[in-house]
């Protein structure tokens, strides 16, 4: 197959409307700027959680493998306490790049072979929200999808195509495992309705 003359190419880039993307061009070379960048979380999840606290780059680097750029994320703290029930409270801010900032609140029960209690500064990476307004829904936990990398722990939510990934970082003590959800409200619950 021949090429087509270098004069046809320079009058084909010349006619082409300013600023079109060339479709051969790889869609990394055009982000979405409605999505935060790997250096962008990172450096978010260090402020929430403490910079260089062990294996957060590691955990982060994971979740973007696994799921890309998510165009959300939350910052917060947690609670939680279980005897077989279990239940945790939580409050943070929600950051979007196309809605701004937000206050959320997230409460849950669980069910399990359970024990223990903690409290956690909570990173929530959120993909697929397109109006903040969809976080207030009932997040149950994908199964099977939960892991520990050096003290952080990740687990995996999902709702009508809108994912919830929590980064956890905590004190205290916990055994067991459990089945449950995070419920965000727009104001604090005592009941994880």
């Amino acid at each position: 197959m021949r090429s087509a003359p270098p004069a046809l190419l320079l009058l084909a880039a010349l006619a082409a409307p300013a600023g079109a993307a060339d479709p051969a061009a790889p869609a990394a070379a055009h982000p979405d700027r409605r999505a935060y960048t790997l250096e962008e979380v990172i450096a978010a999840a260090d402020r929430a959680l403490g910079k260089g606290a062990e294996g957060l780059g590691k955990a982060i680097e994971r979740i973007f493998a696994e799921e890309g750029r998510p165009n959300g994320y939350i910052v917060g703290r947690e609670g939680s306490g279980a005897f077989g029930l279990g239940l945790r409270y939580g409050k943070g801010t929600l950051y979007s790049k196309v809605e701004g900032n937000r206050t959320v609140y997230w409460q849950g029960p669980s069910l399990g072979v359970d024990i223990g209690g903690d409290a956690s500064n909570v990173f929530i990476l959120v993909y697929d929200l397109h109006d903040t307004e969809q976080i207030f829904a009932r997040y149950p936990a994908v199964e099977g999808r939960a892991y520990l990398v050096g003290g952080v722990s990740v687990a995996y939510h999902a709702l009508a195509g809108v994912r919830l990934v929590p980064v956890r970082l905590g004190a205290g003590w916990r055994l067991g495992a459990n089945v449950g959800y995070l419920h965000f409200t727009k104001r604090r619950r005592i009941l994880p309705a």
